[in-house]
């Protein structure tokens, strides 16, 4: 039987296999193909990975169960079929628009429950260590404030607790709004380490134009420090290393990195401020 509307080649087989009704225009990056569909009456999002990261963090997906993140209907080697956020909310438009505290809440309140405990056998996930190889040859590389966001991941590293498995990209548009089911994450990456790691992405987020203000950088610290329960300090280190590792991605790929530098200076001064007032 033809199909109804154009579908593209990678999905057609199944759109058969799970009798689908393409709602939308496909929408391509640079690691996925993704195309809104139909499936038993619901709005769900077709994804397929084009890398093993994103092939990988669907495993992740499907492994939380829909506990903090969207739930996975159905899966076929790199492309699985999921539900489909309907919420008008965006907490980007938040964290612009006068609600910066509440968003950030949200976010640590989704990570909360991405990070409990779950008695099943873990996803196939990589460690922090292996996920910041490339911050130590763009020490060498680039310099500058690079050696020292090395120095603090390698501390970081050596003396890892509290693990679980981790989201991996926390920011603003990979917490999305799905109506009645709440704020769920979407596109985890495939990582186990220290739950704090996933707090130092939100504040590194380089698409949020503000994210480099010093006055709004230090706000959302507090805000993360006391909904999160977390240590100040070491999420400040955690912030520095990160920021540090994703500056260099940007470098490497030749692009510009000016957000994340800023990031890691100012969270460089804070550790000094609060080292000379310890």
């Amino acid at each position: 039987m033809p199909l109804p509307t154009p579908v593209p080649v990678d999905f057609q087989r199944v759109f058969s296999l799970w009798r689908l009704s393409a709602e939308g225009e496909p929408i391509i990056t640079l690691s996925s193909h993704l195309l809104p569909v139909r499936w038993q009456g619901r709005a769900a999002m077709l994804k397929r990975a084009l890398d093993v990261d994103e092939r990988l963090g669907s495993k992740v997906l499907d492994w939380w169960d829909g506990d903090g993140a969207a739930l996975v209907y159905a899966y076929d080697g790199d492309t699985i079929l999921m539900e489909r956020a309907e919420g008008e909310r965006s907490l980007m438009h938040m964290a612009l628009h006068g609600e910066d505290d509440q968003a950030s809440r949200i976010v640590c309140d989704v990570v909360r429950k991405l990070h409990q405990p779950r008695e099943k056998p873990l996803p196939e996930v990589i460690g922090l260590r292996e996920w910041f190889r490339d911050l130590a040859p763009a020490a060498v590389r680039y310099g500058e404030l690079f050696p020292r966001c090395l120095e603090t991941a390698e501390a970081l590293l050596a003396s890892e607790h509290d693990q679980c498995v981790l989201h991996g990209d926390v920011h603003h548009d990979n917490i999305l709004d799905f109506a009645e089911r709440g704020w769920r994450a979407i596109d985890p990456k495939r990582l186990q380490g220290e739950r704090l790691f996933d707090y130092a992405n939100l504040l590194c987020n380089p698409d949020l134009p503000t994210s480099r203000e010093r006055a709004r950088f230090l706000r959302q610290l507090d805000v993360i420090v006391e909904h999160a329960r977390v240590d100040r300090r070491r999420l400040l280190e955690w912030v520095l290393a990160f920021a540090g590792l994703s500056a260099a991605w940007f470098l490497d790929d030749g692009m510009a990195a000016e957000s994340d530098l800023s990031v890691a200076h100012l969270a460089a001064a804070e550790l000094d401020r609060m080292a000379c007032c310890a």
